[in-house]
């Protein structure tokens, strides 16, 4: 795939193939500003304006984020159940290579490729420079977080064959790439632009999710100085989140839809789900491993989290057909903090940061208008005394410190749903050998002896890159997480 990335990214000439090759990719209408040139024949690369190809780049990482490999991970994090068919075998822990196709050439042809020619022939233009900058980081450090090794510093050039960098020499080309999205961006002014699908062009908000991605990106490294450093200046409310908003008419069948609605709403309908799911079991107060207490009332996020996998059209919350599909935002920020500040700042700054959000919770943070009841929701601060041994959240009498971060772990799993939170924290905390910290999903399978440490490589690239070998499994890991 890399080769066929060059040769793409050299010889492509019309402009309309390109934003429709982002489109394709994203098996979703968009709804794009109207005003193009009535004969996109006679457009050349060089011609439209560079927020044109910003939507094409978007449309694509919105794919990577939220979409096959996402529904994956959950699956292989307790979140997610699949029934029959595909998922069913994927589930069981047989993962083809080709599952992995679509994201990478959605990261290599539609963001990177797009990201960089903006940067080519608008280097001036600071606010789309930024934004590209931000979104190449965020689709590239999705596979290699998830994958491992990458191809990055050769990738969209003339070798033939990129080779693989090291997992983390990648996150850190990328931390480096954040810090000068955000130097751009400082130095940009916003303005109000329809193709910026994410944030109608406001630099501020750009600003604040580079922040989160560099805390994401730290926290991944187990770094937890520099992801509370970076967190501190990331996204504070949830009104900045990055958010995949599906848009278009309700009265349209075939118009934008959140994209796990449209699978269910589609070919898959009974294929996937979340019924028998260790997560709606530990938010399900009628079972032995219900965490809600006197001061937490899970109902409400139980209900809202529940899918009913036999239609995509029955469910009203969280794969309702316009609810968004978070990427980047204030839930996976502030948890960042929490666990970053138990970690170096102490317990009582940790314990400071859950408490606000768990505030947030209780203001019916994350539900909509059909799951947002008072009499459903309850997230009473918690006091030191509640992880003291034997205390409402220390039963088994562990340190106040490991009660804690067990704590603010599981929140992260809870709230995590729908991203790719829940499988990198499991990886990381058993790669740190913390397992008393990690929610304790069972196996998929009777047969299953270890937990899935990473996603295969795409075979598009398995295939034509003569450089790389066969994908080493879904039980090597990481170098992050050795």
């Amino acid at each position: 795939m890399m080769n066929n990335s060059r040769i793409i990214h050299r010889q492509m000439r019309n402009f309309f193939n390109l934003i429709l090759t982002g489109s394709m990719l994203m098996f979703v209408s968009c709804e794009i500003p109207t005003g193009l040139n009535d004969n996109p024949n006679e457009i050349t690369l060089d011609d439209p304006a560079p927020n044109l190809f910003l939507n094409g780049a978007q449309l694509a990482n919105i794919m990577i984020q939220n979409s096959h490999l996402n529904r994956i991970t959950g699956m292989y994090s307790g979140q997610l159940v699949g029934y029959t068919s595909l998922y069913s075998t994927i589930y069981g822990y047989s993962l083809s290579t080709a599952e992995s196709n679509d994201e990478w050439n959605g990261c290599y042809t539609g963001v990177m490729t797009n990201a960089r020619h903006i940067r080519e022939t608008a280097p001036d233009d600071k606010l789309m420079v930024g934004i590209s900058k931000v979104l190449e980081a965020h689709a590239v450090g999705t596979l290699a977080i998830i994958m491992g090794d990458i191809p990055y510093s050769e990738a969209i050039s003339e070798v033939d064959d990129p080779k693989f960098d090291s997992q983390v020499a990648v996150l850190t080309d990328l931390t480096s790439l954040l810090d000068e999205a955000i130097s751009d961006l400082e130095s940009a002014t916003s303005r109000s632009d329809d193709y910026d699908i994410y944030y109608g062009g406001d630099k501020d908000q750009w600003i604040a999710a580079a922040y989160t991605l560099k805390a994401r990106y730290a926290l991944i490294q187990s770094d937890y100085a520099g992801a509370l450093t970076a967190a501190n200046m990331g996204i504070s409310s949830s009104a900045d989140d990055m958010n995949f908003i599906p848009r278009g008419d309700a009265a349209v069948i075939d118009g934008d839809k959140n994209l796990f609605n449209a699978i269910l709403s589609g070919s898959r309908t009974g294929d996937l789900g979340n019924n028998g799911s260790y997560l709606l079991d530990i938010l399900n107060d009628t079972t032995a491993n219900y965490r809600g207490n006197a001061k937490t009332n899970e109902t409400a996020r139980h209900n809202y989290y529940k899918i009913d996998e036999t239609s995509g059209e029955g469910n009203l919350g969280v794969i309702e057909r316009f609810e968004p599909m978070p990427m980047v935002t204030y839930f996976e920020n502030q948890l960042i903090k929490a666990e970053a500040a138990a970690r170096t700042s102490g317990f009582s700054s940790g314990l400071s940061h859950l408490n606000d959000y768990r505030a947030w919770l209780a203001s019916g943070g994350r539900l909509n208008d059909t799951f947002n009841e008072s009499a459903n929701i309850l997230y009473e601060a918690y006091v030191d005394t509640d992880f003291d041994s034997g205390g409402m959240e220390n039963p088994d009498n562990v340190s106040a410190e490991t009660a804690l971060l067990r704590e603010i772990i599981e929140e992260r799993y809870v709230s995590g749903f729908g991203t790719y939170m829940p499988f990198n924290d499991h990886r990381r905390l058993r790669g740190d050998g913390e397992t008393e910290l990690i929610p304790p999903f069972p196996l998929n399978t009777t047969t299953a002896t270890e937990h899935v440490e990473r996603i295969p490589y795409a075979r598009d690239e398995l295939v034509s890159n003569s450089g790389m070998a066969d994908d080493p499994g879904l039980y090597v890991q990481t170098e992050v997480n050795q």
